[in-house]
């Protein structure tokens, strides 16, 4: 999955409070830097304020948020510690729309910034109705498909949605064209890039080869990957580490990766490309999403098994869930079933083809692709122990490491678990022109299955829409 300056795959619930106060805390102070700097609308201010504190960011692309949202009126702050801070805004211009900011900052001074995403969140049935009741199985399906339709009329969502319950799927459908140059409409068995949601396969093939006794969490790269190009790397970062975002490897996207992006066949091909740098920062030190650690999981499992990773995963997670629509095939290959993708610059512009921003295959951080009926297979067999044991499952979706945005980072899975067990387990994907997600409720037995062949945030607002409607038990 790529990671965008201002922009999330995730959203949350918005709940409204009046005068909030933004905490005088070294993120606090960082997020009234910010909005201060994007108000003046003066490019030298903005510019000082990035040098000094936002480093990945841009004059002209916060110049542009501003024109478009007319700045952000500070409505709740969510949650805040030292070094995060999440707060609920709704922007000044039309349509008003509602958002939830989310900052990181380094624990070192100057604490820089480093994460921020902005989060759309789709307004409630009644902006007075906060927090949102919880639905039955017939309400939620009937509310559900009334907002789809909605979403995909004024062509801000194509794609696949399913929701089962115990069991028992109580909502599917399918919108849009899954090619708009041969008008092919999108359906239930339409194959969707799934982005980074592979990762959960990936967690799992390795927590497999745990289980069997081949692999151990705390051992270092190096005992699999004997030749790393980089051995310093190799001695300090455990699988522990490749599997949370927290070995400091990371990521492989960017002008390296757009030059050699149709090169890049194979999982060693990056490692080639990639493994003589050096790391990002101390392994266990902190969490930052990592495509490439993932990646490197990937390598693991091929060295471990004696398979490539795409066979490994095709028999052992794949077959044994009957998941018969889910692979990785190049993208130079026909997939009778698989979905265009269409990205855009902005919301409500023309929707543009997204080939030429794809790799040439998916990989063991992402790219995949799948139906949402194969994402609820995966799921009934993950939580029926199908996949792994009771103990190794549970090891696999329990969270590890804080990531942000409420959730805890388990092994490829995010953990977003209440103390009781009510909420969430697993993880969303996007990239230009692709969006999905997965969410699992183990406590109140509900999957949640969306895929879109169009720009996040398109699938995960329906996730979210589900979420936010369903009993807390």
């Amino acid at each position: 999955m790529r990671l965008f300056h201002c922009a999330s795959f995730l959203t949350a619930l918005f709940l409204s409070a009046a005068n909030a106060q933004i905490p005088d805390t070294p993120a606090g102070r960082q997020f009234t830097a910010w909005r201060a700097a994007q108000d003046s609308e003066d490019p030298a201010k903005i510019k000082r304020f990035l040098d000094a504190s936002l480093p990945f960011g841009q004059v002209d692309q916060e110049l542009a948020m501003h024109k478009q949202t007319g700045g952000f009126e500070i409505k709740e702050v969510e949650r805040s510690s030292d070094l995060q801070i999440v707060v609920l805004v709704q922007t000044r211009n039309p349509p008003r729309q509602f958002a939830r900011v989310t900052m990181g900052v380094e624990a070192a001074e100057p604490h820089q910034i480093a994460r921020l995403s902005i989060q759309n969140i789709p307004p409630p049935p009644d902006p007075a109705e906060f927090p949102v009741a919880p639905l039955s199985d017939a309400g939620l399906a009937s509310a559900l498909g009334a907002w789809i339709g909605k979403e995909a009329a004024a062509d801000v969502f194509a794609g696949a949605a399913l929701v089962a319950h115990n069991g028992k799927v109580i909502f599917s459908g399918a919108y849009g064209l899954a090619s708009r140059e041969r008008r092919t409409p999108n359906t239930l068995d339409t194959q969707f890039r799934i982005g980074s949601m592979n990762k959960m396969f990936t967690a799992t093939g390795v927590l497999q080869l745990v289980q069997a006794g081949k692999v151990r969490l705390n051992d270092p790269l190096s005992k699999y990957i004997t030749d790393y190009p980089n051995p310093e790397v190799a001695a300090k970062v455990t699988i522990h580490q490749l599997l949370t975002h927290t070995g400091g490897t990371g990521d492989f996207f960017g002008p390296e990766f757009d030059a050699h992006r149709l090169e890049l066949r194979s999982l060693n091909d990056y490692v080639i490309l990639f493994g003589r740098r050096g790391l990002e920062f101390e392994p266990g030190s902190r969490w930052a999403y990592s495509n490439y650690g993932m990646l490197l999981a990937g390598v693991v499992i091929e060295r471990v098994s004696g398979q490539s990773y795409y066979d490994y995963v095709a028999e052992h997670i794949y077959k044994p869930a009957g998941m018969t629509l889910t692979g990785s095939q190049p993208e130079n290959e026909t997939v009778a079933g698989r979905a265009a993708g269409y990205m855009h610059s902005q919301r409500g512009a023309k929707w543009t083809p997204n080939t030429d921003t794809l790799p040439y295959r998916g990989t063991s951080a992402g790219g995949g692709y799948s139906t949402v009926g194969d994402l609820l297979k995966f799921a009934q067999a993950l939580m029926a122990h199908k996949l792994l044991d009771a103990e190794h499952t549970a090891l696999l979706i329990t969270g590890k490491v804080e990531a942000g945005d409420g959730a805890m980072y388990a092994y490829g899975f995010e953990d977003a678990r209440e103390k009781d067990g009510a909420g969430w387990v697993g993880h969303s994907g996007g990239a230009p022109g692709m969006n999905g997600d997965l969410r699992m409720f183990p406590k109140a037995g509900y999957v949640v299955a969306v895929l879109s062949n169009l720009d996040p945030p398109a699938a995960s607002e329906i996730s979210h829409f589900v979420s936010v409607r369903l009993p807390k038990h």
